[in-house]
């Protein structure tokens, strides 16, 4: 067999740039999925603390006595929450949301539990009539009903006007704050209860982007950092290997 047809081989060849970028970006990618992991965990726990406490307690011992008292429980924004109560007639329209375009409002209602403290609901989105000087005319159900959905912050986006200054109801505003509800209603929690869908009592269209991320989340993300890392992993070990042989040998002439 002649000189020219020995099949050319791989060996390590040292590169100092390559082995200290794949040193520094390694440990970065291995931290971010580890920290995914430890988050999944904690979400874990957290749902099962909120399973626990759906089974165990009441929203009156869920919620404290409400907004303002320092024995009101740890409510927290994606919390899921089932109500049975009452729709208030004082609501707030919730203005500038805009669904396919469309100018509307979203509608907060006050809602009272049969036992615990009154909190707002976000019923979703209503149209806007033609006019901006006409409100649009919405109804509320009557009586008893159980509602469900998942706790939220306030809609409070810093904003130049609060609302159009009228008295009736209901109002329409720019953003909701915590001490605006509580002005009409004393015992009220912290959280706004963001409906769980269109089928709900007193619904209109509910469409949220989802405002809780589960475990299940957070484990496809770690699963992607500790992909990148073993790409990386590959890639330099690859990338550090050189062919020689008779056709590689031409650096010396």
């Amino acid at each position: 067999m002649s000189e020219s047809m020995v099949l050319p081989r791989r060996h390590w060849q040292f590169n100092p740039r390559l082995l200290i970028f794949s040193a520094s970006l390694l440990p970065l990618l291995l931290a971010l999925g580890v920290w995914q992991v430890q988050r999944a965990a904690e979400k874990e726990a957290l749902l099962q603390q909120w399973q626990r406490q759906a089974v165990t307690l009441s929203w009156q011992e869920l919620a404290g006595p409400g907004l303002g008292n320092e024995q009101e429980n740890g409510l927290e924004s994606g919390q899921p929450v089932t109500l049975t109560g009452h729709y208030d007639e004082r609501s707030w329209l919730l203005d500038n949301r805009t669904r396919d375009g469309v100018a509307g409002y979203e509608v907060l209602t006050l809602f009272q539990p049969d036992q615990g403290p009154a909190l707002v609901v976000n019923r979703g989105w209503l149209r806007a009539p033609a006019s901006r000087d006409v409100l649009p005319v919405f109804p509320s159900p009557g009586g008893e009903v159980t509602i469900r959905g998942r706790l939220a912050d306030y809609p409070e986006p810093p904003v130049l006007a609060q609302s159009d200054g009228a008295q009736g109801w209901p109002r329409r505003v720019q953003a909701l704050h915590q001490a605006d509800a509580a002005a009409e209603a004393s015992t009220v929690v912290s959280k706004v209860l963001r409906l769980r869908g269109s089928d709900e009592p007193g619904a209109f269209r509910v469409d949220w982007q989802p405002d809780y991320m589960g475990p299940q989340t957070h484990y496809g993300y770690a699963v992607q950092w500790f992909s990148l890392a073993l790409v990386l992993v590959v890639l330099t070990i690859v990338a550090s290997y050189r062919k020689t042989g008779a056709n590689n040998d031409n650096d010396n002439g």
